[in-house]
């Protein structure tokens, strides 16, 4: 539990209305999951995070950052620490010549949209996935053939001694869903993407071409974390899910989507508890018939840290 000491120490840096003790995870994740966490920050600038992170690693305070929580699945019993979110009030976005600038906290839907209006091109994947330019960033986001290893020029992040730091592309490190960010103290305060010019009708376009294809492959009506596991090399994680025989294997309220078996879906009621052993019967029959590990691709937050 956050002792009085340090509730009282984080209201000299944020607003007494932005702390929030015991606070649902459930209702900060896409998967519509999860327990209380201790403490729940809503950060509005780079300067309240940097004094916050100063604080608590002094204080040995378990600390976890946030935008939308789309990619995250909160233990049922919460979070043992405070959990900062980097969201609304960080997200503003700015675009001079071919460069658009946004902050940790815009959606990658903005970033897209910002982009069409300002008639660049580069950013049309960006425009369903459900995350913050953060968390985009530091996992690499990607689809229908975009990343955003091909798009950002550089991040600025925080340091664990609450410093400000510039990475160029060429230092992040990208991968397949990481980056250097990913298993690094850096918290992103602010992304710079290099785009292209292009022609406003055709990126409208393309952006509607890709919504009407996740409308129709991916289960959007129900609450998720996006997909669930990694591509293996030289697979596709839903195609072997599903011929495993998998598709609608459910535990409690968490299922297989039937209709993108690399999904598993909050049907309504869904524990934490009954993901896992979604995830970990997937897992098992996959390795089982097809010798192939499914690595998670969503992230698991336990109650006593990460």
């Amino acid at each position: 539990m956050i002792g009085k000491a340090v509730v009282e120490a984080l209201q000299k840096f944020v607003p007494e209305e932005n702390i929030h003790l015991q606070e649902p995870m459930a209702g900060h994740t896409t998967f519509r999951i999860g327990g209380p966490a201790d403490c729940f920050l809503q950060l509005e600038s780079e300067e309240q995070l940097k004094k916050v992170r100063r604080y608590l690693e002094m204080a040995g305070v378990p600390f976890f950052v946030v935008g939308n929580g789309s990619n995250l699945l909160v233990d049922d019993d919460g979070y043992r620490g405070v959990v900062a979110q980097v969201g609304p009030g960080m997200s503003r976005i700015t675009v001079e010549g071919k460069r658009l600038v946004a902050q940790a906290g815009a959606s990658m839907a903005q970033a897209a949209r910002a982009a069409l209006e300002q008639g660049l091109t580069g950013l049309e994947f960006a425009s369903g996935i459900p995350g913050t330019v953060g968390g985009g960033v530091v996992m690499n986001a990607g689809a229908y053939g975009g990343e955003m290893s091909r798009v950002v020029e550089q991040v600025n992040v925080v340091s664990r001694e609450g410093e400000t730091l510039c990475l160029e592309n060429e230092t992040m490190e990208f991968g397949y869903r990481t980056s250097v960010i990913k298993n690094s103290p850096f918290v992103v305060t602010e992304v710079t993407f290099l785009l292209e010019k292009g022609d406003r009708k055709e990126i409208q376009a393309m952006m509607e071409d890709l919504a009407a294809r996740r409308r129709e492959k991916q289960p959007l009506e129900y609450p998720s974390a996006g997909s669930t596991f990694k591509r293996p090399a030289g697979h596709f994680a839903g195609k072997l899910i599903m011929d495993a025989g998998l598709s609608g294997f459910q535990v409690g309220g968490a299922r297989v989507s039937e209709k993108h078996c690399g999904f598993i879906v909050n049907t309504g009621d869904a524990t934490a508890r009954d993901v896992r052993a979604v995830m970990g019967e997937v897992q098992r029959r996959v390795k089982e018939q097809f010798r192939v590990d499914l690595e998670p691709e969503v992230v698991l937050l336990g109650a006593a840290g990460k």
